[in-house]
């Protein structure tokens, strides 16, 4: 591992605007899928990856089976805008009904391919009854990613993902940035990584990932996504011959707040910010013995699992 700096130059080919948000794209998890099992050839966690893949795969499934949702009308949509608040806040915008089934069939169809530990816990799901499903979701939603059943938060997450990318893409036209740069500007949620892509003519562009509704928004280059400093920000990566792409995912770190959050550079070729992110693992237990916390969370990892 080692830390780089990195100038904050943004090249533009053009005079034209970049769009501040970008909404989930329909087939995501079908890509996110594709990437995970990209990652599990030759990896040390490749059958971890390739079960995620899977997981990911029943998320497009149930992500395209979502009934109509209820969402924000117009003057709803407008306070939010007005007041810099998001349009679907996670801790408090009411859930139908439909994300349980769409934990069901995700657990279902993941079951196949489950580590034997797992499977009992997977199976489970198919009973539990509502009040504790939305126990559960509460948990996630709170970031208490811990204690009993902590096993089936990540199926929840996964669940909630689905139901959340689903809203967000139907209120991407009224989403608007917030006064808070860390925050989603759709859900209020933390961001699992950020990216560095080319949209339309603009380059080098760097957006926050949301890792509840995957919502992007952008933020300019080398600020801490956590307390909004551009002092004290470092870059470090893995390095050696276990590393397939040099340089495409590095820690962001800030010596002002002690946080990290890990930016991938989509140049590098088709890296997705949540698979990517689970893929190296190593880089976490790095910087954070190097004393410096996670900024936002990866909802299909349960920390110390």
């Amino acid at each position: 591992m080692n830390a780089t700096t990195e100038a904050p130059i943004i090249p533009i080919k053009s005079s034209s605007e970049p769009p501040a948000i970008l909404a989930p794209e329909a087939d995501l998890f079908s890509r996110r899928a594709a990437r995970f099992e990209q990652l599990a050839e030759g990896h040390s966690l490749g059958d971890w990856l390739s079960f995620l893949g899977a997981l990911s795969r029943a998320q497009q499934e149930a992500l395209q089976a979502l009934p109509n949702l209820p969402i924000p009308d117009a003057a709803a949509l407008a306070r939010a805008r007005e007041h810099h608040m998001p349009s679907l806040p996670a801790q408090s915008w009411p859930r139908a009904a439909a994300w349980h089934q769409s934990l069901r069939s995700i657990a279902a169809a993941v079951l196949p391919a489950a580590p034997e530990s797992a499977r009992a816990d997977i199976a489970g799901i198919a009973t539990l009854p509502a009040d504790r499903i939305e126990a559960l979701a509460e948990r996630v939603l709170h970031t208490e990613l811990y204690g009993d059943d902590a096993a089936l938060l990540p199926y929840v997450g996964a669940a909630l993902q689905v139901l959340w990318t689903g809203l967000a893409r139907k209120v991407s036209h009224g989403v608007t940035p917030l006064d808070v740069p860390g925050i989603c500007p759709c859900c209020g949620f933390l961001p699992v990584a950020s990216i560095v892509k080319t949209v339309g003519e603009v380059s080098n562009l760097r957006y926050l990932h949301c890792a509840l509704c995957n919502t992007e928004w952008n933020l300019v280059r080398v600020k801490c996504a956590a307390c909004d400093s551009t002092e004290g920000i470092g870059y470090r990566e893995l390095q050696g011959e276990p590393v397939k792409q040099p340089g495409a995912v590095r820690a962001e770190t800030c010596d002002s707040c002690k946080s990290y959050l890990k930016i991938v550079y989509q140049e590098k070729g088709g890296l997705d910010p949540v698979a990517d992110d689970l893929a190296t693992l190593a880089l976490d237990i790095l910087i954070d013995e190097a004393g410096y916390s996670r900024a936002g969370p990866n909802l299909l990892l349960v920390p110390g699992g």
